[in-house]
C-alpha cells in the first residue's frame, strides 16, 4: 500500500482526539473500519505509531515523525486546492468541462447524461460500464473517471478503503422477476417463502449480494437452489423460457410478457450511490451531480406507480429522508 494523504489525515485526527472512536466519529467511519484503515497504515510504515490503552491513543516515536510531516504537508496541501479554486473560479467556470462517469449499468445514468448534457451543452461527458465496483472505484482513485454511480446491498457502503466519498441516491426493495402469468404476478408483493422451491438468476458483480439474498432466504425457512449469474439480457432470456425467477430493481423496465414485484416486508434491498474522491476537481460539482442522480431516480421509478404506491407503507425506501440517511463512507 502506497501512503496518502488520507492516511495522514486519519492519524492526525487520532492523535488530536486521543482516540481511535472518537476519530472513527471525527471522519464519518465505522471504529472497527478506523482501526483496520490504521492497522494497515502501520504495515506500510514499519512499526505502531499509537500505543494504545483504556486511557486512549498516544503517538510512539515513529507516530511523532509521521506527525510532524503529516503537520507540514497536509496544510500545504490545502493551501494548494485552495489556490487553484481560487484560480479556477476567477477564469470564469466553477463547473466541469469534462465528465466521466462509471456505472453498473440501470437507467439513472442514462437521465444524468440528459440532465448534463441540456445543463452544459459544450460539455465533454464519457461513460464507462463495469459489473464491479471495485474497478469502478479504483479507477475513480486513479484519476480515471471523476464518478461512480453503483449499488450496493441495503445497510451495505462501498469501503472505506478506497478513499473515496459515498452517498446515496436511493434504497430499493430488490423485486422478483416472473413470467406476467406466474401465481405470484397476481398480488402486489410476494412472499419470498413460498418460491422456496423456484431456480434464480442475476446479474453477475461483486459484492455480498449472494449471502444477504441467502441470508433472506434463510429467514424465510429455506435454502435457496444455487443462484445463476450472467448478465442482464442472460437473465430476461432464463426468465421468458421458464427455467428461473430473476433478482432485479424496481426500475427494471421488464419486456412483453414478464413483469416484477417487490419482495413482502422488503427482506433484501438495494442501494443506489454516488462516489467521487474529496479532493479532486470533480468534488465540486459533485452537490449538482447528486441532485441529478436523484432527479434520474424518481423520473425513472415514477414508470412503475404499482410499485410508488407499494412504497408508501415501507416509509425506508426510495428517495426518503430516512433511506437518505449517511452511512459511513471514508
Amino acid at each position: 500500500m502506497n501512503l496518502e494523504l488520507r492516511h495522514l489525515k486519519v492519524v492526525v485526527a487520532i492523535a488530536e482526539t486521543g482516540s481511535v472512536t472518537k476519530a472513527a466519529s471525527q471522519l464519518g467511519l465505522a471504529q472497527p473500519a478506523l482501526t483496520a484503515q490504521l492497522q494497515r497504515i502501520e504495515r506500510t510504515l514499519g512499526g505502531p505509531l499509537f500505543e494504545r490503552d483504556r486511557r486512549g491513543a498516544r503517538p510512539t516515536a515513529l507516530g511523532e515523525l509521521v506527525l510532524s510531516r503529516a503537520r507540514v504537508l497536509l496544510p500545504a496541501m490545502k493551501g494548494l486546492q485552495d489556490e487553484a479554486a481560487r484560480l479556477a473560479g476567477a477564469s470564469g467556470s466553477e463547473a466541469l468541462s469534462r465528465y466521466r462517469i462509471g456505472a453498473i449499468g440501470g437507467p439513472i445514468l442514462g437521465g444524468m447524461v440528459h440532465r448534463l448534457s441540456m445543463s452544459q451543452p459544450d460539455a465533454q461527458i464519457t461513460t464507462h460500464a463495469s459489473y464491479y465496483v471495485d474497478e469502478l472505484a479504483n479507477m475513480v482513485l486513479a484519476g480515471k473517471l471523476d464518478y461512480a454511480q453503483v449499488g450496493v446491498c441495503g445497510d451495505a457502503i462501498p469501503s472505506a478503503d478506497y478513499g473515496l466519498v459515498w452517498q446515496t441516491i436511493a434504497v430499493d426493495a430488490v423485486c422478483v422477476l416472473m413470467p406476467e402469468d406466474h401465481p405470484a404476478a397476481k398480488e402486489v408483493d410476494v412472499d419470498l417463502a413460498e418460491l422456496a422451491n423456484e431456480q434464480w438468476v442475476g446479474s453477475t458483480g461483486d459484492g455480498c449480494f449472494a449471502d444477504c439474498f441467502a441470508a433472506a432466504c434463510a429467514r424465510a425457512g429455506f435454502t435457496p437452489r444455487r443462484v445463476l449469474e450472467t448478465d442482464v439480457r442472460g437473465c430476461v432470456d432464463m426468465v421468458e423460457s421458464g427455467l428461473a425467477l430473476g433478482l432485479c430493481q424496481p426500475t427494471f423496465r421488464p419486456p412483453a410478457s414478464l413483469t416484477h414485484r417487490p419482495m413482502r416486508g422488503a427482506p433484501l434491498r438495494w442501494r443506489l450511490v454516488l462516489g467521487w474522491h474529496p479532493d479532486s476537481p470533480a468534488a465540486r460539482s459533485a452537490p449538482k451531480l447528486m441532485e441529478m442522480a436523484q432527479e434520474a431516480y424518481q423520473e425513472v421509478v415514477a414508470r412503475n406507480p404499482l410499485y410508488v404506491e407499494w412504497m408508501v407503507d415501507y416509509p425506508h425506501l426510495g428517495g426518503s429522508a430516512e433511506a437518505l440517511a449517511p452511512l459511513s463512507g471514508r
